[in-house]
């Protein structure tokens, strides 16, 4: 190789090197994996481990206001930031609850039927999802599968804080949703589909951001894209916010509502903004597990750098029954032993006497779908240690 062309290829080398991935620059060495945040512009709640954080809007140690058995997430600030609406399963079902924004006692709003998939793992996402507050009334608004046993449809619903009974908003299905200042509109999604994995999806549940007129009783698509445009947040300044891959990562949008015109705010490439929410004069989002905040004013996003500080008692290591969670059990050709596998590891166990063996030792990684050799001496598995499902051959014995 000429000196030439390996000083040109050096060059390109470096010139790669240095292009930043803008904004994903000077990330702090924070808690990560925090979710669903929301702020009233003094501070912001978020999701973390099942829980909801409250913590300055500069970040900061975090300090937990719930502790319920359930899974509590979508936390959302009243109009005046006092109160906060949230979704929790205190008492088995998925309902709204409602507390002060500094955390006190829980308040529950919605009483309503247990479904089969009423989790936090439903690819739909769970029911009773608290998407927003209306600004002039005291109404909490949410995403339910009450009337609807089709996990892809969910309907809007207000439900006051004396817990009245739940009033459907003005159209057949929806997902997040906004209000206007005066409540007059409302921006909103058709389809809900934020916990489904589809990536550069365009295909007919690709969603726009629709306006309804309360007045007239109209519907105007505002965006008509291909792409999904999602999470409507209707802003201060006459702007309509929004999430769209158009650019192949979720980023910040925006659509004027006097001249349509459209422009994107964010240029993420690495990881999809997710779940983001407006406050009085910023907009909070996921990023990468990180929380960051966008100002309004200033154009400009930052990651808030927060921490949370517990015990995490839950996550300690200890001893753990195995036989509560047995997949399979296969015996061996002889009848001597057999081959369990339980919380992801393989045991051998004797059929009368003898001692239990645990051949993976594996708390890394998910052992299963274990056999026996025709001959009795070797075990075949499939495990996923490397990070992908690999089949294996171990001697059963242990020793090998």
């Amino acid at each position: 190789m000429s000196r030439f062309l390996s000083r040109t290829l050096l060059g390109c080398l470096l010139a790669f090197a240095v292009v930043p991935l803008a904004p994903a620059q000077n990330l702090p060495n924070t808690t990560r994996l925090l979710r669903f945040p929301s702020t009233n512009g003094r501070q912001v709640v978020f999701c973390y481990a099942g829980e909801l954080y409250t913590v300055a809007k500069e970040g900061g140690i975090a300090r937990r206001i719930t502790t319920g058995p359930g899974y509590t997430s979508f936390p959302r600030f009243s109009p005046d930031g006092t109160q906060l609406a949230f979704t929790s399963q205190y008492d088995g079902n998925t309902e709204v609850y409602v507390m002060p924004a500094e955390g006190g006692a829980p308040k529950r709003l919605t009483t309503s039927a247990t479904l089969g998939r009423d989790d936090i793992s439903d690819r739909m996402g769970p029911n009773n999802l608290v998407m927003a507050w209306e600004n002039t009334k005291p109404l909490v608004v949410f995403r339910s599968r009450m009337k609807s046993f089709n996990d892809f449809i969910g309907q809007l619903f207000t439900v006051g804080l004396d817990a009245e009974l739940p009033q459907q908003l003005p159209v057949p299905r929806g997902g997040f949703i906004s209000f206007s200042p005066d409540d007059s509109k409302m921006a909103f999604n058709r389809v809900f589909r934020e916990f489904r994995t589809w990536k550069h999806y365009r295909g007919g549940m690709a969603d726009d951001i629709w306006v309804y007129d309360f007045k007239n009783g109209t519907t105007e698509n505002l965006t008509n894209n291909p792409a999904q445009d999602i999470c409507p947040m209707w802003g201060p300044d006459n702007r309509i916010y929004f999430t769209s891959d158009r650019d192949g990562r979720m980023n910040l949008f925006a659509t004027d509502l006097t001249s349509k015109e459209t422009k994107q705010l964010t240029t993420f490439k690495d990881f999809d903004i997710k779940f983001p929410s407006i406050g009085k004069d910023s907009i909070v989002f996921e990023e990468a597990g990180y929380i960051w905040r966008y100002d309004l004013a200033s154009g400009q996003a930052a990651p808030i750098p927060i921490e949370v500080k517990e015990d995490f008692a839950s996550g300690r290591a200890g001893f753990v029954d195995a036989s509560k969670h047995t997949e399979t059990v296969n015996l061996a050709p002889d009848g001597e032993r057999a081959i369990v596998v339980a919380r992801g590891d393989l045991f051998s166990v004797p059929m009368k006497e003898g001692t239990a063996r645990n051949l993976s030792k594996s708390s890394n990684a998910h052992e299963r779908d274990a056999i026996w050799s025709p001959d009795g001496k070797w075990i075949a598995y499939n495990s996923d240690v490397t990070g992908e499902n690999e089949l294996y051959v171990r001697s059963q014995d242990g020793k090998g």
